[in-house]
């Protein structure tokens, strides 16, 4: 049997940058930003990158995230792209829309929330007093599920249980190429903080 070739050109990566549109306006106004929150959404830009899924094909992905840290991020999807990471979704509506638009295992890659940082499950609570890195759209979580915000060994989603030991490489844990292609921007890394506190999705312009 004669195998198609596929175009390069439908291979190669892309990315774009542009101001939320308004009906991304319209999901983020009220439970995900609102008057107070330390940017405004014309601080804000949709970011378009191509990535890979976990079943090997090439998707187009959106996140909203800072405008200065934009075209950075630009690059660093760039390199996951080339490094052929997985990513399980990535998805402006599957983020912020209803409930019924969200998929069921909640493993979105995303970035802006304007939020408190949330605390580490080692002493429970719902916030720490101070805006997350998320709030300014300075952060960007990688699949979730696979890469679990851990405190004392414990972590809140127990569908991430089994990605707590961090000894044995699945798809979709965050790689060293992963962690060098954010570090190339000058992010650091919640899996690099001390203590029993390790936050493996995260990745922000502070490492914090």
């Amino acid at each position: 049997m004669r195998l198609l070739a596929i175009p390069l050109a439908l291979l190669a990566f892309h990315a774009n940058i542009q101001p939320l549109p308004k009906h991304v306006r319209a999901e983020l106004n009220g439970k995900y930003w609102r008057s107070g929150c330390p940017v405004t959404l014309s601080q804000l830009r949709v970011l378009t990158v191509s990535y890979w899924d976990f079943d090997g094909n090439v998707q187009q992905g959106q996140m909203v995230v800072n405008a200065d840290a934009a075209p950075k991020l630009a690059r660093v999807f760039r390199r996951l792209y080339e490094l052929r990471f997985p990513i399980r979704h990535m998805d402006i509506d599957e983020t912020y829309g209803p409930a019924s638009a969200q998929p069921a295992d909640g493993d979105i890659t995303g970035s802006f929330e304007c939020r408190q940082a949330v605390p580490s499950p080692c002493t429970g609570g719902t916030g720490t007093g101070h805006w997350s890195m998320h709030a300014y759209g300075l952060a960007v979580d990688i699949n979730p599920v696979e890469n679990p915000y851990v405190g004392c060994g414990m972590t809140r989603d127990k569908t991430a249980l089994k990605y707590v030991d961090r000894s044995r490489h699945r798809k979709g844990m965050v790689t060293y190429g992963v962690l060098q292609a954010f570090r190339s921007i000058g992010w650091g890394w919640g899996g690099s903080w001390s203590g029993n506190t390790k936050d493996y999705m995260h990745f922000s312009a502070t490492g914090h």
